[in-house]
């Protein structure tokens, strides 16, 4: 495939933004090569800078739930800067589209509508530390919540360890409030919450992690923590930043049953633009400034456009079907990469829940951290390399989500498995 525009870009780019890109995963480090420059987009295909074009599965990390450039959410976007693109007041729009979010989550009363989902759980922190008046998380191995300081931690060895920062620019005594505990261990959890008594405020978990590469929760793990939160007067945060509206129109309370305190919500949220949403229960919202002492604010919280985004995506997604085609589409794509993993030898494991998926390159079980990083990442980097050469774009790294969308066809599927069918026989040397 032609390469020249997107050298170039990459390398003036490489002159004015760090690294080249906006965002670290983008460059392709992981995986090696230029990373394509995206011109347009339609549906399910995108095409780079010198025209090629890929059957797409990034979906911009997840957003894009009806695919690209969904023609009722272009046209209440186009709509929408007609009348203005920031008023930094209160909109009709943004009242509905809350409206929406609370019928979708039952654990949900009250939501503050932000920009990105980092904020959302930097936010949502606050109001647990608030109401407890403790000053300790716990979050969970390869679990991703955002930039904030005291979520930039890692791991150390045991069933619990406190946090050290994971990052140069992160103080060592923001870190130290956070504990972390492997994803799916929920005698880990138990042991630290016993350990750390009366100190803990929240506890801040993705309920299908999606930051370390597809992993579904153990059954019982997010029944367990939520009685033990309730056990111990912790308040229990669902980052749905990435299943929220994805795994179901409720997110991953609506499919495994099991209620938040506080949910973070972004990406399909905000239908493609940048939206995100902090909300729970009544009384721990009320803390919230105006109404109550948390102090939280943001210039475009609530921008009118990307609120009209949202909206748009919402309403298609409320349609009859939407969740048990991709459901089915979904277990068509990942049973048939099996198949054929199986075919040329290649040990694999394909985790799924709904329309996200990753394919790890290890013997499974993957379900906490340590096993998805036994994962083969130069075995996947010449994968996904073979993939791109035949017009499959999936994220440039191991530990990451693919997506699924509504714009995804039968047609799209069948170009998908003969890619990946010559992307494992080029693995297995035939």
């Amino acid at each position: 495939m032609r390469t020249y525009l997107s050298e170039k870009l990459y390398a003036e780019a490489c002159r004015v933004i760090p690294g080249g890109v906006n965002s670290p995963v983008r460059a392709f480090r992981a995986v090696g090569g230029t990373p394509r420059f995206i011109a347009r987009a339609r549906g399910s295909r995108i095409i780079d800078a010198d025209g090629n074009e890929y059957v797409d599965y990034v979906c911009s990390w997840g957003p894009l739930i009806l695919g690209h450039a969904h023609p009722e959410v272009v046209r209440g976007i186009h709509e929408a800067i007609r009348d203005g693109t920031s008023f930094g007041a209160p909109t009709a729009a943004e009242v509905e589209l809350a409206r929406m979010v609370v019928e979708a989550y039952s654990s949900i009363d009250l939501l503050r509508l932000v920009s990105s989902g980092t904020e959302a759980v930097m936010a949502a922190l606050r109001v647990a530390r608030a109401h407890t008046g403790r000053d300790k998380i716990l979050k969970f191995e390869g679990c991703y919540h955002g930039h904030a300081d005291s979520l930039l931690v890692k791991a150390g060895s045991g069933a619990t360890t406190f946090g050290v920062p994971d990052s140069p620019g992160v103080p060592a005594d923001f870190a130290r409030h956070t504990l972390t505990v492997p994803y799916n261990d929920l005698a880990g959890v138990e042991a630290a919450v016993a350990s750390e008594e009366g100190q803990i405020a929240a506890i801040v978990v993705e309920p299908v992690a999606g930051n370390m590469g597809v992993v579904p929760p153990a059954e019982g793990f997010l029944p367990g923590l939520r009685a033990l939160a309730d056990r111990a007067g912790i308040v229990l945060i669902f980052d749905e930043v990435i299943t929220g509206f994805r795994v179901a129109f409720g997110g991953a309370q609506q499919r495994y049953g099991v209620r938040a305190d506080l949910t973070c919500l972004g990406k399909i949220l905000g239908g493609g633009l940048p939206l995100a949403a902090y909300g729970g229960r009544r009384d721990l919202m009320e803390l919230v400034s105006p109404q109550g002492p948390v102090y939280q604010a943001g210039t475009l919280s609530g921008n009118p456009v990307a609120v009209r985004a949202g909206l748009e995506t919402l309403r298609e997604l409320r349609r009859p079907g939407v969740y048990e085609g991709l459901e089915e589409q979904g277990a068509l794509l990942t049973g048939e990469l099996e198949t054929l993993a199986r075919k040329f030898e290649i040990p694999t494991c394909t985790n799924r829940v709904g329309s996200m998926f990753t394919t790890f390159f290890t013997e499974g079980p993957v379900n906490d951290y340590a096993t998805a990083t036994r994962a083969d990442t130069a075995r996947f980097a010449r994968y996904f390399q073979a993939l791109l050469d035949n017009g499959i774009y999936i994220a440039p790294s191991q530990f990451e989500a693919g997506f699924l969308s509504t714009a995804h066809t039968q047609e799209d599927l069948a170009l998908t498995l003969r890619g990946a069918e010559a992307a494992f026989r080029r693995l297995a040397g035939h």
